[in-house]
């Protein structure tokens, strides 16, 4: 005997109804949206990676990869983040 939980014959149990897509899809939607806001207003975000890119187009690593893991757990990172902050508000 068939359980309400059970998918109708034929159904695939993981396939979502047409309104949970439309659900899940406008979910998409608006995190992306706070995720983008959030970057947006977060200006540290833009200097770490303004600096890596700048860093990486200068130097042109052979391994971009092992670039990437040397530049960002540089212990003098999050300083140099910090006294560029000071210096853009300064500047303002």
């Amino acid at each position: 005997m068939a359980t309400p939980q059970d998918p109708p014959p034929g159904r695939d149990p993981g396939l979502l109804s047409p309104a949970q897509l439309e659900r899940l899809r406008n979910f998409k939607i608006q995190t992306r949206i706070a995720n983008e806001k959030y970057l947006r207003t977060r200006k540290e975000v833009k200097l770490l990676l303004s600096g890596f890119f700048r860093e990486m187009f200068l130097k042109r690593p052979d391994n971009v990869l092992e670039f990437a893991a040397d530049y960002f757990t540089d212990p003098r990172l999050p300083n140099k983040i910090h006294m560029q902050l000071i210096k853009d508000k300064k500047v303002t």
